[in-house]
């Protein structure tokens, strides 16, 4: 009989995820850095200029890894930028990246916020926590309630949102066997949604000062145009509709949460492989409610603290290490030593997700320089009619930031040209603001790799595109809602 020619790959042979997207990755390449040579520098790049985001996304997707993919994205974009010479723009970019205060800030607050967050487990703040809410919470739905009542009062930020909450609740929706994949659902869902809905946000004061910047609002009036906004914030909304009916069971488990949720219930509610590092037992546990204060005073003193210094969770978060650590003093729960060893520790667990934020933002200065979101606001704007108009800024925004992770760094671009047009096209600006902080809650919210989907899958304590996969049924019903209401509006109003 003849022999099978090992060589040829059958049917049946079935390519590990990383390799199939190394293959996309390697082929992709290729054959964009040619259209990249057949390229004249300096013209547009037009529809070129989409590949990049094309890449990262069909490679996450297929490979489930999202630094290794936002940085396939980048290498492509940089090819198609100068295909001679990728070492000094890729350098350039990355240390450009680095230096800017955003990221800088953005580093400082999550490493920081997850020094606090292990503190507080250690001294036994979150076990108190975690005990007092056992004995109040008796059931999965009142789990999931509890934990979308606590997303809602913690609006000050989506990243504290994130991150504070996920730590605080996964002891307990662990108990009542919910999946961690359904918990980072919840918690991303009144992240971002609710801090664009509360004009006490750090959402809301950059808005504003970005409405009086475009000519949107008058010098002093960003906050009373931003307010008067929220109720056409149709995605914040439709959200937390969509959320709560999610945790009170009146909304059954679609695509990838139905896995997780079968896991969960057979007694693992912890992803398989997934080390929950972020949690450690306490060193000394401390019983009833001086224990609970333990968690809640630092809690209290971070979000008064942001508020008194502006909406500054830096400025807020030093405050509350600092409180933290004179508190347990006090108590001596934890020497000096270890609470520092505690912070540090807690500031190495949020490396991971940090690259990943790192990675997209390097991957958005790709995109500006390709001219990405001007390139699909101008293929799109003739095309436009009033009616149209908020329903279509929503539609292409929202690609744009769920392809580019930039839910605010688009809109510096985005707005000096949607501005203008919704004024010459008299249609009513709250409309308009509302859309495309519907698109940015929306992009946020939806994309693999955003800061708010990678917090909140650290938090939870789970994979990130497991998160993002299993949330993205959610997220759509929540989109196509507020597509639908803003062709409403705008056919109304107009």
């Amino acid at each position: 009989m003849e022999q099978p020619n090992t060589l040829a790959l059958s049917p049946s042979v079935k390519w590990p995820p990383l390799w199939r997207g190394l293959a996309v990755a390697v082929i992709a390449g290729l054959a964009f850095a040619w259209l990249g040579f057949t390229h004249e520098p300096g013209s547009d790049y037009g529809a070129l200029s989409l590949l990049p985001a094309a890449l990262v996304i069909t490679m996450a997707v297929l490979t489930r890894k999202t630094v290794e993919s936002l940085l396939a994205g980048s290498l492509l974009g940089l090819l198609l930028l100068d295909p001679a010479n990728l070492v000094s723009p890729l350098a350039d970019v990355t240390l450009a990246v680095m230096m800017d205060e955003t990221i800088a800030w953005l580093i400082l607050v999550c490493g920081m916020m997850g020094g606090l967050i292990n503190l507080l487990a250690r001294g036994g703040g979150v076990h108190s926590f975690g005990a007092v809410m056992t004995r109040l919470i008796k059931s999965p739905r009142s789990a999931m309630v509890g934990t979308v009542g606590l997303g809602l009062v913690v609006f000050i930020d989506d990243y504290l949102n994130s991150l504070a909450v996920s730590s605080s609740m996964k002891s307990i929706t662990d108990r009542f066997r919910i999946s961690r994949e359904k918990l980072a659902y919840i918690v991303d869902s009144t992240a971002a949604p609710i801090c664009i809905l509360v004009p006490v946000s750090t959402w809301a004061v950059f808005f504003a000062s970005l409405l009086e910047d475009s000519g949107a609002a008058e010098s002093g009036q960003g906050m009373s145009l931003y307010v008067a906004s929220i109720p056409w914030m149709l995605y914040g909304w439709a959200a937390l509709l969509v959320v709560a009916l999610v945790a009170a069971r009146k909304l059954p488990d679609l695509g990838a949460m139905k896995k997780a949720e079968a896991r969960a219930q057979a007694g693992q509610p912890v992803p398989e492989g997934w080390q929950d590092e972020a949690t450690p037992a306490p060193e000394r546990s401390v019983p009833g409610w001086l224990g609970l204060t333990n968690f809640l005073l630092p809690m209290a003193v971070l979000v008064l603290a942001s508020v008194y210094y502006d909406i500054d969770l830096l400025k807020g978060v030093l405050v509350a290490l600092g409180a933290t650590m004179v508190l347990y003093s006090v108590q001596r729960l934890l020497s000096f030593q270890q609470q520092v060893d505690a912070t540090l520790d807690g500031f190495k667990v949020m490396l991971y997700p940090l690259a990943t934020v790192c990675a997209g933002f390097i991957l958005k200065e790709v995109n500006d320089q390709l001219g990405m979101t001007r390139y699909i606001i101008d293929t799109v704007t003739p095309l436009l009619t009033p009616a149209l108009l908020p329903a279509v800024v929503f539609l292409v925004m929202a690609a744009v930031v769920f392809s580019t992770a930039s839910s605010w760094g688009v809109f510096v671009i985005s707005l000096p040209i949607v501005v203008p047009l919704g004024q010459a096209m008299n249609v009513p600006m709250p409309l308009v603001v509302g859309a495309l902080l519907s698109a940015s809650a929306f992009g946020s919210h939806a994309c693999f790799f955003s800061d708010s989907t990678v917090l909140s899958a650290q938090g939870a304590g789970c994979d990130t595109m497991d998160h993002a996969l299993t949330q993205l049924p959610y997220a759509l019903i929540g989109g196509v809602l507020t597509l639908a209401a803003l062709l409403a509006a705008g056919f109304w109003m107009m």
